[in-house]
């Protein structure tokens, strides 16, 4: 499989990011309209696919630098080791836009867990729905505290592309939750048929784009970012350059301009604290340490 997507994406210059695993696929790709259509449609040649959710959107043409294809044990990372969680066995019920706008219409008592990271909240995010503050999808366990109120209650698991939900919903029933649904298509197929309706803010997403939104420009878009540094509304998106953090948080355009002129790069505006999570910032500390 990894051979033939590689061969296959290769032959239509496409670029991006696929995940292979025994449990399915994950695959964002980029490139020329004709041929990102060309490769849907000889993905839907084999059976296996004829029901994958294709979502198609406005790309940049830089959205990724190279092609990526892995092959991994699973598509997103839980880490649950026996207890793992198979989405082809065990998951959600797949809850439609159009059924999640009259849920919301009708004023039905039910609750949306956000299964996105904590950065990913901050520049968008259902408006009433709960956000475990996860730094990474594999923090859910121990963040179930939280939403362990609910188990009784309709939960609705909702997340960029509803990849990640077809593990945690799942995740979620083996738990005790009993009546557990997921957005189908993920919060970028809610966006696409409602935009700036329930849905606030933009949309992060993994790729050069960083976050997207449909009819920023209409006046019912409501941005709900806020600059880490001076409090002002911004949906602007940057990397910390610090050495071995790459955290990425909001800073306004003012603000951005202030930090380049006098560091000459981004920064956490507090104390980094990814910088000494990571194996280069674990390294930095103890090489400043000696000194």
């Amino acid at each position: 499989m990894k051979i033939w997507l590689t061969e296959l994406c290769k032959r239509l210059s496409l670029k991006g990011r696929l995940i292979v695993a025994t449990e399915g696929l994950n695959i964002t790709l980029e490139g020329k309209t004709e041929d990102t259509e060309t490769f849907i449609t000889e993905m839907e040649k084999d059976s296996r696919f004829l029901n994958i959710h294709m979502k198609r959107s406005v790309g940049t043409g830089n959205a990724f630098p190279r092609l990526s294809v892995k092959v991994r044990s699973e598509i997103v990372s839980l880490h649950l080791g026996v207890c793992d969680v198979d989405p082809n066995v065990t998951t959600g019920i797949h809850l439609k836009p159009e059924e999640l706008h009259q849920w919301i219409a009708d004023k039905k008592e039910f609750y949306i867990v956000d299964m996105r990271n904590a950065y990913e909240h901050a520049v968008g995010k259902f408006a009433g729905s709960i956000c475990p503050p996860m730094e990474n999808f594999r923090d859910l366990p121990k963040l179930l505290k939280t939403i362990n109120h609910l188990k009784n209650k309709t939960v609705l698991t909702v997340c960029t592309g509803g990849v990640r939900c077809e593990k945690a919903s799942g995740y979620l029933i083996t738990q005790g939750f009993t009546d557990v649904y997921q957005l189908d298509g993920g919060i970028v197929s809610y966006m696409e048929k409602y935009p700036n309706e329930d849905f606030e803010g933009k949309l992060y997403v993994f790729d050069g784009r960083v976050a997207m939104g449909f009819y920023t420009d209409d006046p019912k878009h409501k941005i709900i970012g806020v600059c880490d540094s001076c409090g002002a509304s911004s949906e602007n998106i940057v990397d910390c350059r610090e050495f071995g953090c790459n955290g990425q948080f909001i800073l306004c355009d003012a603000c951005e301009k202030k930090q380049i002129e006098k560091r000459g790069h981004t920064h956490c505006v507090k104390n980094c604290k990814r910088v000494y999570k990571s194996p280069l910032g674990k390294a930095w500390s103890k090489i400043k340490a000696l000194f």
